[in-house]
């Protein structure tokens, strides 16, 4: 497929190597206008917007995602296969599902299991274990202790639903060591994997599943800038 795609508005060229992800793209707008500079709009599509500008000299891009793995997947499929990027952060919210998990940490999600068939796809002869690129992970760690921010790493679940019937799922995850529950890594993570590129989800916590914490708009706020300073001093 030749540039601009269906989805993406840009020009081969108008997009860093490396784009960080937020699912919200009103939160890519707030990234855009708060840490890069020289900065320009690549797209506007569906209000998906996407831009490109520099932090501390090196070109970055960042970009919505949208919610759900359907989204992630055809956005993360394009920056991939047909605009050469070779990195997608992806930068979210997630619930904890685990004790030693806390609001305001930041969760790098080492692996991502799923209850979402994205798989089938590929008509593997078995099952299919989403991870993280390890160089993502360690810049990851590396940045965050430097900045003296608290992450956790470990595996997490990218659920195809918000809203479960099944009220018991939660503890059945939480019983594999599951950390926290968000709804896109696995699909990116896959779409990364075929394409022999890489991809890292950063995750704040929001909210807790076990105690019904939850932080206000102005707290999340707060706490989201330390994940995107993690993701901008990793971009390369």
């Amino acid at each position: 497929m030749q540039t601009p795609t269906p989805h993406i508005g840009a020009k081969l060229g108008e997009i860093a190597k490396t784009v960080l992800m937020p699912g919200d793209p009103l939160r890519a707008k707030f990234i855009a206008d708060n840490f890069l500079e020289d900065v320009f709009q690549f797209n506007s599509i569906r209000n998906m917007f996407g831009y490109t500008g520099t932090y501390k000299g090196k070109r970055v891009s960042v970009m919505g995602g949208g919610m759900g793995m359907p989204s992630i997947g055809i956005y993360s499929y394009e920056l991939f296969n047909f605009y050469n990027v070779d990195n997608i952060i992806r930068i979210g919210t997630a619930g904890s599902m685990n004790e030693n998990v806390k609001v305001r940490d930041v969760v790098i999600a080492l692996g991502a299991s799923t209850n979402s068939n994205y798989a089938a796809q590929y008509c593997l002869p078995g099952t299919f274990a989403p991870i993280a690129s390890y160089e993502l992970v360690s810049a990851a760690v590396k940045a965050a202790k430097e900045k003296n921010i608290n992450t956790v790493v470990g595996n997490i679940l990218s659920s195809d639903t918000f809203y479960c019937a099944d009220k018991t799922a939660t503890e059945k995850w939480r019983s594999m060591g599951i950390l926290a529950v968000e709804m896109e890594a696995a699909a990116l993570y896959m779409n990364a994997a075929q394409a022999r590129k890489n991809a890292l989800c950063l995750l704040t916590i929001s909210d807790s599943l076990l105690t019904g914490e939850s932080l206000s708009a102005e707290e999340r706020q707060l706490s989201f800038t330390d994940m995107m300073e993690i993701a901008l001093e990793i971009a390369k």
